[in-house]
C-alpha cells in the first residue's frame, strides 16, 4: 500500500475504486466502505481510501490507520482538510479530483456523505453524475449496533464512560495504546509492583481515566496485567497523560522498548490518595481484580475479549 499526504500526489494512471471520508476510527461502518472498494480492486483498478484529516483528536493515530489498512487497498491518501478543499465547489471536486485525477470508475460513500463548498455536494449530486455514466456509485447504508448507527461520536461516548468492551464491539478491534517505556520514579518497583510507563499518544483520544484489566505486547508476546490511564495525582502534579502498566509475574527490563497496551475492562476511576500507603493498598486490590478477571475466562491471554 502506498501512503500519500495530498491529493495532488496521486498519479497512478489506472482507473480507480475510491471511497472518501474522515476514517478517523476505521470502525465497522468504515470497514463496510473499504470492503466494497476491495471488491472492485484489481490489476486494472486501483483501490483508494481518501481520508480527510480534520485536525481533531482521533480514535487512531496516522500510523495505526496505515497499519490497519496495510494489504487491504492500493492507496491511502491521508490529506489535511485545507481551506482550498473546504472552498472547492462540489462539481469541481467531482470533475477535477474524482474523474480527472483519480479516474474513478467506482465511487463508494456513506448515505450521509457531504462535500464541497458549504457541503453542497451530497449523494444526490453523485447519483446525477452516475446516471450520466461518469462513474458507478455505491451508497452504503450506515452500520448499526443494537439499533444505533455506529459512528466515531458513539465510540467516543463509550470511551468517555470507560466501556472499552463496547468500544471494541463498535470498532471491530480492541482499543489500544502504543508507546515507548520511559524511566519513571520507580515507586511501583519499591512498593512491590513494578510498572511500565509510557506517554499517551498525541492526537489520540484517551479512554476514561482509571484502572483497566489489560494485555500488554512485549517482545512479541502478549501478557496479562492492569494499567492506569491518567496523570497519577497521588505522586505527581506534572499532569502528563500516561499509561502505567503492571504486568503480572514479569521481571524483564523494558526501558526504551516499544510496547502495545490493549484495554480489556474498566475497573475504577483514577483517584488521589491521602498517602502512598493507601495507594499501595488499592493497587494490591487492583491486581487481585485483574488476576480474577483473566482467571474468570480460564483460557489465557485474549480469552476475555469482547471483540
Amino acid at each position: 500500500m502506498q501512503c500519500l499526504n495530498e491529493l495532488e500526489a496521486y498519479q497512478d494512471g489506472r482507473r480507480a475504486a475510491v471511497t472518501l471520508g474522515k476514517f478517523d476510527g476505521l470502525h465497522l461502518g468504515h470497514q463496510k466502505l473499504i470492503e466494497k472498494v476491495r471488491r472492485y480492486q484489481s490489476n486494472d483498478v486501483a483501490g483508494v481510501v481518501c481520508a480527510f484529516d480534520m485536525g481533531n483528536a482521533s480514535l487512531l493515530t496516522g500510523r495505526q490507520r496505515r497499519e490497519r489498512l496495510e494489504g487491504q487497498v492500493d492507496y491511502l491518501i491521508a490529506c489535511a482538510f485545507t481551506k482550498e478543499l473546504r472552498e472547492m465547489e462540489a462539481e469541481s471536486f467531482i470533475e477535477e479530483i474524482l474523474i480527472k485525477r483519480m479516474k474513478a470508475v467506482h465511487v463508494v460513500v456513506g448515505s450521509d456523505f457531504g462535500f464541497g463548498h458549504r457541503k453542497r455536494g451530497d449523494v444526490a449530486m453523485l447519483e446525477d453524475y452516475a446516471r450520466r455514466g461518469r462513474f458507478c456509485l455505491d451508497v452504503v447504508e450506515k452500520e448499526q449496533y443494537q439499533g444505533r448507527v455506529i459512528s466515531s461520536t458513539y465510540i467516543r461516548e463509550e470511551l468517555a464512560k470507560g466501556d472499552v468492551g463496547q468500544a471494541a464491539r463498535l470498532l471491530g478491534y480492541p482499543y489500544e495504546a502504543h508507546g515507548t517505556v520511559e524511566h519513571g520514579r520507580r515507586l511501583g518497583r519499591r512498593l512491590g509492583f513494578p510498572t511500565m510507563n509510557m506517554l499517551w499518544e498525541e492526537q489520540k483520544i484517551a479512554p476514561r481515566f482509571g484502572v483497566y484489566a489489560c494485555e500488554v505486547l512485549i517482545d512479541g508476546t502478549w501478557r496479562q496485567g492492569i494499567c492506569n490511564v491518567g496523570i497519577k495525582p497521588t505522586v505527581t502534579d506534572e499532569e502528563r497523560l500516561l499509561v502505567e502498566s503492571h504486568v503480572f509475574d514479569y521481571q524483564g527490563d523494558v526501558y526504551g522498548k516499544a510496547i502495545l497496551v490493549r484495554f480489556c475492562e474498566f475497573e475504577r476511576p483514577e483517584m488521589k490518595f491521602a498517602s502512598v500507603e493507601e495507594l499501595k493498598a488499592q493497587v494490591e486490590k487492583d491486581i487481585r481484580y485483574g488476576r480474577d478477571y483473566f482467571a474468570g475466562y480460564g483460557r489465557g491471554v485474549g480469552a476475555g475479549r469482547a471483540w
